[in-house]
Parts: C-alpha cells; sequence; structure tokens
C-alpha cells in the first residue's frame, strides 16, 4: 500500500494573543489523509482554520502538537519541500521582476535544472495565459494576472503535490474555468491537489473528496456523491419510456421495453451540504 501523500494525525494549533490572557484555537486534534493523485477540498467559514492547516502541511507554521507528514517523510525535513508547489491566498511577489523572471527565479529556487529553466518558464506562461505579458513587471499586472503568475510558480518545479489557497480569487469565470481545467490535467497526469476555496461549484467539479473545517474542528469529510445523496430516495433515469410507464414504473418497466439508464441517489448541491452542516450547533 503507497504512502499517503498528506497525512495529519491529531494536529491543534493554537495562537497566543497579545496582551491578554487567553489563547485562540485555530485547529483541534485534526486528522486528515489524502492519497496520492487525489484532488481533495478544504472547506470552511473565514476562521475555520483553513489557511492555518495548508500553512501547517507545507510548513510555513509549525503545530502546537501532532504529526504532518508529505509522501511518508515528516514535513519538517527540507527534502519534502522539493515535492510541494504552493499558492497561498495573499501571495508576495517582487514587483520589479518581470513574469518570465519571476517563473526563472521560482525554477532556480526550486533545483530545475539550469538546461531547462527556458522551456519550463514558457511552457507555464502559456499554460496559465501570460505569454502577451512574459516581459511585462509584475507592479503592472492586474490581480488576476498575479494570480496566474503564482500558480505558474507553484508548479514550476513539477511538484508531486499542489497545495492552493483560494486559487481563483480574483479571476473572471473564463479564468476560472481555466484553472479547473488546469487542475484536472494535472490530476491525469498523476499529481495530487489540495485546494481550499470558496467557489463550492467549482470544488463540486473537480475534487474527488472533500473536507469541511468549522471552528478548528473537521466536521465532516467524504466523496462527493456519498456526502451529497439524498438519503431514502432513488432516481430512475430511462430512455424512450411511454407516459403511461410513469404510474406503474416499477411493475412495468421490464415489459414496457424501456430501458434503465441509471438508478442513483438523487444529489443535493455541495453549496448547501456545506450550509447545513457548517449551520448545525456544536456538540
Amino acid at each position: 500500500m503507497s504512502e499517503a501523500a498528506v497525512r495529519l494525525d491529531n494536529v491543534s494549533k493554537v495562537f497566543p494573543v497579545p496582551l491578554r490572557r487567553r489563547v485562540n484555537v485555530a485547529l483541534r486534534d485534526l486528522n486528515l489523509e489524502i492519497a496520492p493523485g487525489e484532488v481533495y477540498g478544504l472547506l470552511g467559514p473565514n476562521g475555520s482554520g483553513k489557511s492555518t492547516t495548508l500553512k501547517i502541511i507545507v510548513g510555513l507554521v509549525a503545530p502546537t502538537r501532532g504529526r504532518v507528514t508529505i509522501f511518508g517523510r515528516e514535513n519538517s525535513v527540507v527534502a519534502t519541500r522539493r515535492d510541494i508547489g504552493f499558492l497561498p491566498e495573499n501571495a508576495y511577489f517582487h514587483k520589479f521582476l518581470s513574469g518570465e523572471e519571476t517563473l526563472r527565479f521560482h525554477a532556480k529556487l526550486g533545483g530545475v535544472p539550469a538546461g531547462g529553466i527556458a522551456s519550463r518558464a514558457n511552457e507555464l506562461l502559456e499554460t496559465v495565459g501570460l505569454t502577451h505579458a512574459r516581459h511585462a513587471r509584475l507592479g503592472t499586472y492586474s490581480k488576476g494576472m498575479l494570480q496566474r503568475i503564482g500558480l505558474a510558480q507553484a508548479l514550476i518545479h513539477k511538484p508531486k503535490l499542489l497545495v492552493l489557497d483560494e486559487p481563483t480569487a480574483a479571476l473572471d469565470p473564463a479564468g476560472s474555468h481555466d484553472i479547473q481545467n488546469l487542475i484536472t490535467s494535472l490530476k491525469r497526469e498523476g499529481a495530487t491537489v489540495l485546494l481550499s476555496s470558496h467557489l463550492l461549484t467549482q470544488v463540486q467539479e473537480v475534487c474527488d473528496r472533500v473536507g469541511i473545517l468549522h471552528r478548528g474542528k473537521l466536521l465532516r469529510q467524504g466523496r462527493l456523491g456519498d456526502l451529497l445523496g439524498v438519503a431514502n430516495q432513488t432516481e430512475l433515469v430511462l430512455e424512450n419510456a411511454p407516459a403511461e410507464l410513469l404510474a406503474e414504473i416499477e411493475r412495468e418497466i421490464e415489459a414496457s421495453g424501456a430501458r434503465l439508464i441509471a438508478r442513483r441517489q438523487p444529489q443535493s448541491s455541495l453549496e448547501q451540504f456545506f450550509l447545513n452542516v457548517t449551520g448545525q450547533p456544536d456538540e
């Protein structure tokens, strides 16, 4: 059995509040496992601990207690950093560099061989739709363009794990759709993607599993089909069924010549499921 791409065991994070005799508990005994090649969506209201979780996974924040491993190795090991590409929610950029210079800079930091840096930068500029702005300074980029160059720098060293905090922030609908397609193509190539997003429709389109954080606790997680199924209901999808068949469908379907296309649970939306879970009172 292969090692989990990401594994969190009883991870908690407590932040002291300066000048006050209290603390802010950001995460409470979080257990999470993401399989290699999986696209996992981490959802939650503002302040639920999503960004803190992502920062702990990539090693920017140390947990107060608990253990984090990336492909079987402790995430504190420097070598694990080469396996991770990270796009934070509010990325910082050197505004005096051009888009191409930014990617070359991050390629060197990521250990990309010198002979492959130029071609890799060209490839990603085309992937994120910034070839036309390759020589423009980042100080002239729009918010959406900065988000695209941020995604490109996260991918520059071909990481096995891509961690994205609000990857479609500041993007228009076409840009969001492009990112969705990119995540799908990365999955086909075997990459593991962990993303946090407020765009639940997009999450529903690209994620294999989701987890919902609320006040630092993981309330629910699972495959979308299991979470969104409406209990005690079944749909029958028929092709070429005559109108009279509807009244006696269970008894007459075989004799009528209609073909049963699918039998499944009706699905609610991920947005409605999210609101139901996070709207529950604390136990």
